[in-house]
C-alpha cells in the first residue's frame, strides 16, 4: 500500500479545514465560561444532534462494530442497541427539563438539586471521578484504537527514525506519538474555540466520516460481488443475517461464539434489554441523559431544540449509521476468513481495496472520527473540572475571561494527562463491562431526582459507592459472568440507596422549593411541594409523552430494520419495516405538534 501525494493533500486539507473552524470560532469562545462550554446556549438542534452522534462515532467504533459481527452476526450489536431504550427516555422526559435547569455541567445539577455539606461533596467527588479519571480511561480507549489503525496501516511507522522512546519509565512507541500529535491539533482548535468551534468541526467532521464510511461499504460489496455474491459466500454461515438473537436457557452463555448466533440465556436477556439500559452509568448512555450529551442540551437554543437534537442524535445514531460498517464487516468475513483480529479487518479492507484519492479520503475520515470525539471528551471534562471543581473550590470570584483561560490551559493538561494513561493498558475491550458493571444503580437515581423530591445527594453518593462494596467479590471470588455481576450489583445498590435515603434528612425544603419553580417537572413524586406551591404549574401531558416515547422506539428499530431489508434486497419487509416507522414518526409528529412546536420540527 502507498500513500501517494493526493491522498496527503486531501488529509490536509482536512485538517486546514478543522483548524480554520477553530480560529473563526475563537472570538465568540472566548468571552466567557458560557461561551466557552455552552455556546452562549444557542445550538440549533441540528448542529446540537450532530454533534451527538460525531463524538460516540470515535476511530474505534467501526472496528468494534465489525469484532461483533464476525463474532455473533447482525444480531450482535443487541449489545449496544439495547442503549436506545434509555436514549428516547431522554428525548422525551428529560431533554427539555436539562435545557430548563440552566445549568452549565450535568455535575452542576448537584449544585441546585440538593443542599448541604454532602452535595458540596458530591459536586467535587463527580468532578474528579468522572470528568478527570473515568473521561481519561474513555479517551485512552479511543487512542488504542487509533493506534491499531495506524499500526495495519503503517506497520513499519517510525518517528523520525525512532521507534519508541521511554521518558520517565513511560515508553511510547512511535504510533503512540503521532497520536499525541493528532491530540495536540485536537488540543489546539478545541481551547481555541471552546463548544462552538467543537460543534461546528463536529458537524464537518461527521460528514467526512460518515461520507467515507459509505463509500468504503460500497466498495467492499461491490467487492465481494454485490449483495448476492456475499449471501452465496457466507451462505454456510447464513446465521450472520440474522437481526434478532437467539434466547436459549440459562446454561447458554452470554455470547457464543464459533456457533454462529448471539445466544443469550434468561440472565444475559435480562441483563441487556431489561436493565442494564436503565440501571448503568455510561459515557453518551446515561439514564436519564449526561455527560457531553446533556452538555449539548443545555447549549440549545431552547427546549424545543433540545429535544429535536436529541432525537435527531437517536435516530442518527442508531438507525443510520451502522449499516455500512456492517457491510464491510460482512464483506470482510469473506475477504478474510481467518484472520485472528476481526476488529482489525475493517483497516484491512481500506488498505487493500481503496485507490489513490479515496485512501485519503477514509484516513481522513478514520482522523475525523477519532478528533470529534476526542474534542467533545476534552471540553465536556474540562468543564467538569473548571466549573465543578476549580471554580467553587480553589477559586471562586475570579473573572471570567481568566477562567476561559484556566480552561484553555486545562484542556491540554486533559490531553497530556489520557496520553499517559493510554501507556498503562495493552488492551482495555473489557473497559465497557467494568463501568457498566461499577455503575449499576446508579441510573434509578440519576432518573427519579428529576421526579422524586426525597431523593437527596446521600443517595446519590451511595449509589455510587455500593457497587464498590461487592463487585471485587463476585469477579475475583466467584468469578461471575458479566450478565450475573450487573444483576445482582443493581439490586445490592438500589437496596443500599433506598436505606440510605430514609435514613438521613431530606433535601431542604427551601432548595427543593427553589428548584421546583426553576425546573417545573411536575408528576406525583412532587404532590408534597407542588402543594405548597399553588402558583407553580408543573408539567403535565406524561401520557401523551408516553405515547411518543413507545412511537420513537418503535421509529428508530423499524427504521433500522427497514434500511437493512433493503439492502440485502427483501423489498417486502423493507417496505412493511418501513411503513411502521413513518407511522411512529406521524404520531410523534402529531404529539409535538399539539404543543405548538410544528414550527420548529418545519
Amino acid at each position: 500500500m502507498h500513500i501517494h501525494f493526493i491522498d496527503w493533500a486531501i488529509i490536509a486539507l482536512f485538517l486546514l479545514v478543522s483548524i480554520g473552524i477553530g480560529v473563526y470560532m475563537s472570538k465568540r469562545a472566548g468571552k466567557s465560561t458560557s461561551d466557552f462550554f455552552l455556546t452562549w446556549r444557542n445550538l440549533p438542534w441540528y448542529v446540537a444532534g450532530t454533534s451527538m452522534v460525531a463524538t460516540t462515532f470515535a476511530a474505534d467504533t467501526p472496528l468494534a462494530v465489525t469484532e461483533l459481527v464476525a463474532q455473533s452476526g447482525i444480531s450482535g450489536n443487541w449489545l449496544w442497541w439495547n442503549m436506545l431504550f434509555g436514549g428516547m427516555l431522554t428525548v422525551f422526559f428529560f431533554a427539555r427539563l436539562w435545557r430548563r435547569s440552566n445549568i452549565m455541567t450535568d455535575t452542576e445539577f448537584v449544585s441546585i438539586r440538593y443542599s448541604g455539606k454532602p452535595a458540596r461533596f458530591l459536586r467535587g467527588f463527580r468532578a474528579v471521578y468522572i470528568g478527570l479519571f473515568m473521561n481519561a480511561i474513555v479517551m485512552a480507549w479511543v487512542n488504542l484504537a487509533m493506534v491499531k489503525i495506524l499500526q495495519v496501516m503503517f506497520p513499519e511507522l517510525t518517528l523520525f527514525g525512532i521507534s519508541q522512546v521511554t521518558f520517565l519509565g513511560i515508553t511510547f512507541s512511535s504510533h503512540l506519538m503521532i497520536v499525541g500529535m493528532m491530540m495536540g491539533f485536537v488540543a489546539i482548535y478545541s481551547a481555541l474555540s471552546g463548544l462552538w468551534g467543537v460543534s461546528i468541526t463536529d458537524t464537518f467532521q461527521f460528514v467526512i466520516a460518515m461520507g467515507g464510511s459509505i463509500i468504503l461499504a460500497v466498495i467492499a460489496l461491490d467487492h465481494v460481488g454485490g449483495v448476492t455474491g456475499l449471501k452465496a459466500e457466507l451462505s454456510e454461515v447464513g446465521w450472520v443475517f440474522d437481526f434478532f438473537p437467539v434466547v436459549e436457557g440459562e446454561a447458554a452463555t452470554a455470547v457464543e461464539t464459533g456457533t454462529g448466533l448471539l445466544k443469550m440465556s434468561v440472565v444475559a436477556l435480562v441483563a441487556y434489554l431489561g436493565v442494564q439500559w436503565w440501571a448503568s452509568w455510561y459515557p453518551g448512555a446515561e439514564p436519564g441523559g449526561g455527560g457531553y450529551v446533556a452538555q449539548r442540551m443545555m447549549s440549545a437554543k431552547d427546549e424545543k431544540h433540545s429535544l429535536l437534537a436529541t432525537l435527531w442524535f437517536q435516530v442518527a445514531h442508531f438507525a443510520i449509521r451502522p449499516w455500512p460498517w456492517i457491510i464491510v464487516a460482512l464483506a470482510a468475513l469473506v475477504m478474510y476468513p481467518d484472520a485472528t483480529d476481526k476488529g482489525a479487518t475493517y483497516v484491512m479492507v481500506i488498505r487493500d481495496l481503496l485507490p489513490t484519492g479515496l485512501l485519503g479520503l477514509l484516513l481522513a475520515a478514520f482522523f475525523a472520527a477519532y478528533m470529534s470525539t476526542m474534542a467533545s471528551q476534552t471540553v465536556w471534562g474540562t468543564s467538569y473540572i473548571i466549573n465543578d471543581l476549580y471554580r467553587p473550590f480553589v477559586k471562586p470570584g475570579a473573572t471570567e475571561k481568566y477562567y476561559v483561560k484556566i480552561s484553555r490551559v486545562t484542556t491540554f493538561l486533559l490531553m497530556l494527562f489520557s496520553l499517559v494513561v493510554t501507556t498503562q493498558f495493552e488492551m482495555i475491550s473489557d473497559a465497557w463491562r467494568f463501568i457498566l458493571a461499577c455503575s449499576g444503580g446508579i441510573g434509578l437515581v440519576l432518573l427519579l431526582r428529576w421526579f422524586w423530591w426525597r431523593i437527596n445527594a446521600w443517595s446519590e453518593i451511595a449509589a455510587m459507592l455500593a457497587p464498590y462494596a461487592i463487585y471485587p467479590i463476585l469477579v475475583f471470588r466467584y468469578q461471575m459472568a458479566y450478565e450475573s455481576i450487573l444483576l445482582i450489583i443493581v439490586a445490592w445498590s438500589t437496596l443500599v440507596w433506598l436505606t440510605v435515603t430514609f435514613l438521613t434528612k431530606p433535601t431542604r425544603e427551601e432548595k427543593l422549593k427553589e428548584f421546583y419553580e426553576k425546573v417545573h417537572p411536575g408528576g406525583p413524586g412532587w404532590k408534597a411541594i407542588a402543594r405548597e406551591m399553588p402558583h407553580v404549574k408543573g408539567d403535565t401531558g406524561y401520557r401523551q409523552l408516553f405515547v411518543s416515547y413507545v412511537s420513537g422506539c418503535l421509529m428508530v428499530l423499524f427504521t433500522l430494520f427497514g434500511i437493512g431489508r433493503l439492502i440485502f434486497a427483501e423489498y417486502l419487509s423493507a417496505f412493511i419495516y418501513l411503513g411502521v416507522a413513518t407511522i411512529a414518526a406521524a404520531i410523534i409528529y402529531y404529539n409535538l405538534s399539539r404543543t405548538g412546536w410544528e414550527k420548529v420540527i418545519k
